[in-house]
């Protein structure tokens, strides 16, 4: 495995719709993102600290970033190298979350660049969920891979 500095952890969460999955991903917060969607979208992840459990990282990160609370089968999926180098680690659950709880934790962020200003910013500022097709347009092209694995997944549950 990559250095943790390299490393993300994180899970994606689907459930089913109509016989379909639709998959819930996360928005970054900030000024930076604010006005960018298409391409923007990850799923909730985040880096391991040093020692952790990979899995451990994964399930810690999506709880701090939602504040959600996932359970199922998890399902570990091939890791994908995002075009920045890091490596993101990624399990699929089959799980309905109610996103109306939805809670982010915070970051302190220095906005302008080298203002002086600092402001507290949330990591995650939504959370949706999102038909596949839809999905493949959202998410950063990095994860894409993800998603592809998720619709093998499920292409041999169903007959």
């Amino acid at each position: 495995m990559p250095s943790p500095s390299k490393l993300s952890a994180g899970l994606l969460v689907f459930r089913h719709v109509n016989d379909a999955p639709e998959v819930l991903l996360a928005h970054p917060g900030g000024p930076f993102w604010a006005r960018k969607d298409d391409g923007a979208w990850s799923i909730p992840k985040g880096l391991c600290e040093p020692g952790e459990a990979v899995f451990a990282a994964a399930r810690r990160e999506f709880v701090e970033e939602t504040g959600l609370q996932p359970d199922g089968d998890f399902i570990e999926l091939t890791p994908v190298k995002q075009p920045g180098g890091k490596v993101v680690a990624a399990w699929a659950v089959d799980c309905d979350l109610d996103v109306s709880g939805f809670r982010s934790n915070t970051f302190q962020l220095e906005w302008p660049p080298r203002s002086g200003k600092f402001q507290d910013v949330p990591e995650i500022d939504r959370v949706a969920w999102f038909t596949v097709p839809v999905a493949q347009t959202k998410i950063l092209k990095g994860q894409k891979p993800l998603l592809d694995q998720l619709m093998h997944l499920w292409s041999m549950k169903t007959p």
